[in-house]
């Protein structure tokens, strides 16, 4: 972290708001407010990850002016503005290419039934800041005197690397449930810890997360899976019981093992499966993360005993199967998008697939299978697979992954003689309705089907013998 190298520990010295340059975008701004006669405070967002050495794209300021008024001063400067939280006090606007958002000073109150605030305009810098979610986000720098404001101990907190709340954490999180999975996001994101006071406040509120909308509690859980350490932040979920609310299948994973210990925790076998997954990301990839987090959610449900000790202690039938229908379920709830749904949930229902080919003995049509049932996911398919490995058996380890080794080799040979991206059959719709003299039907398809088949049993037929089994199989179909 870029401030504890700058400023050591939680004792600070000198101006650290030398430590957060003032963009030339910003002094403009600062002029224009100071010639109304206005404050503009940098704050927050931009604040903390300048202190930390991250990069600052969107700039946040906060202001005694009014609205209406923010508006009339950023018109002369801006390319554009738009007006669409100017009833909670923000008025946004691009200036030389740069997203500024600059709000009204705020006091707001809470219903506390829902997390939308009665908007009341504060008058006072320090009254702004005790209402904002955590300390290292309640630190300011006047862009019009350069003065460093942190009132509630932000930049101790984050030099500690510590989250705790300006407001006492029960106010706090009883005004804005959605706070507490920002907390954990943070523990993602930004490597930080969240404070025992305020985690035991998360653990006794965690109900309250009922109140927060499906698609706010999506994106939270979106950027924590996107963070540089989303181990921590799920853990972070589960210690404090918010999991259960949000994500009941990854809690529901630490099941207590049986009396014989013949299976692993599939809770830390889930997280640590995570890992590996990030670990052979080009980029982060949100697809493949949830994937990795939700394989095996389907194992609580299928988990059975054989007391006669005929075969495994203990298996999980079909868990893959019930998991992608699981994941289905859950990422619909929390308004996923269609296609990541139905990309995970395939992931899920695919990653013991090649499990069931034996030890390397696949036939060139279970490879064909393997790669077009996978389709545009079989990148991701592979990185899932090899991270499913979480044997302490090295030996085992080894074997797994050659083996798979092998599969890939598999897959790149036939890929240059076939076009295994793109299997279709070796006549298509208009043939086949042509050479059997029929209509569009459902007949059609069934032939079509039949021809994909014989295509991945035997790979490429020429035209004679695919005519020849299409006639062959039309027979069959009209004798019967």
């Amino acid at each position: 972290m870029l401030l504890g190298e700058s400023v050591g520990s939680s004792d600070v010295s000198g101006n650290p708001a030398e430590l957060v340059p003032i963009p030339p975008v910003a002094v403009r701004l600062g002029e224009a407010f100071a010639a109304a006669g206005r404050q503009l405070h940098l704050v927050g967002g931009p604040v903390r990850d300048a202190l930390m050495g991250r990069p600052v794209n969107d700039l946040d300021f906060t202001t005694d002016a009014r609205p209406a008024e923010i508006l009339s001063i950023l018109e002369p400067l801006a390319e554009a503005t738009w007006t669409t939280g100017i009833e909670f006090g923000t008025v946004g606007a691009q200036i030389a290419g740069v997203p500024c958002e600059i709000t009204t000073f705020r006091a707001d109150r809470y219903d506390r039934v829902t997390r939308n605030p009665e908007v009341l305009f504060g008058d006072t810098l320090d009254e702004d800041l005790h209402r904002r979610d955590f300390t290292m986000n309640a630190m300011a720098v006047s862009v019009q005197e350069g003065i460093f404001t942190d009132p509630y101990g932000g930049l101790a907190d984050l030099a500690r690397g510590i989250v705790r709340t300006p407001a006492a954490p029960e106010e706090s999180f009883a005004d804005d449930p959605l706070r507490m999975l920002r907390a954990a996001r943070f523990v993602s994101q930004l490597g930080v810890t969240v404070d025992e006071p305020v985690l035991a406040v998360m653990a006794e509120l965690a109900p309250q997360l009922s109140r927060i909308t499906a698609e706010r509690v999506q994106a939270e859980l979106n950027k924590l899976l996107l963070g540089t350490n989303p181990r921590r932040g799920l853990e972070t979920l589960v210690d404090t019981g918010l999991a259960e609310i949000v994500l009941p299948e990854l809690p529901a994973l630490r099941m207590a093992d049986d009396e014989h210990g013949q299976h692993k925790d599939v809770y830390a076998h889930t997280l640590q499966v995570l890992d590996q997954a990030i670990d052979l990301e080009d980029q982060p990839d949100l697809v493949l993360r949830w994937a990795a987090l939700l394989h095996d959610i389907g194992k609580p449900a299928t988990r059975r005993f054989d007391p006669t000790g005929n075969g495994p202690k203990v298996t999980f039938h079909h868990h893959e199967v019930v998991g992608a229908r699981m994941a289905r379920q859950r990422l619909k709830a929390l308004r996923m998008s269609k296609d990541d749904t139905e990309d995970i949930a395939r992931l899920v229902f695919l990653h013991l697939r090649f499990y069931g080919y034996g030890k390397g003995e696949w036939t060139d049509s279970a490879v064909r299978r393997y790669v077009v049932d996978a389709g545009p996911l079989l990148s991701r398919l592979h990185k899932l697979v090899r991270s499913d490995c979480t044997t302490r058996n090295r030996r085992k380890a080894e074997l797994l992954s050659q083996t798979y080794d092998e599969l890939e080799s598999r897959i790149a040979r036939l890929a240059e003689q076939e076009e295994l991206a793109a299997i279709r059959p070796d006549l298509d719709g208009n043939e086949i309705m042509a050479i059997l003299e029929i209509p569009p039907s459902r007949l059609v398809g069934q032939a079509y089907q039949h021809l994909l088949e014989l295509r991945m049993e035997h790979g490429p037929l020429d035209h004679d013998r695919a005519v020849a089994e299409l006639k062959s199989w039309y027979a069959a179909q009209s004798s019967s």
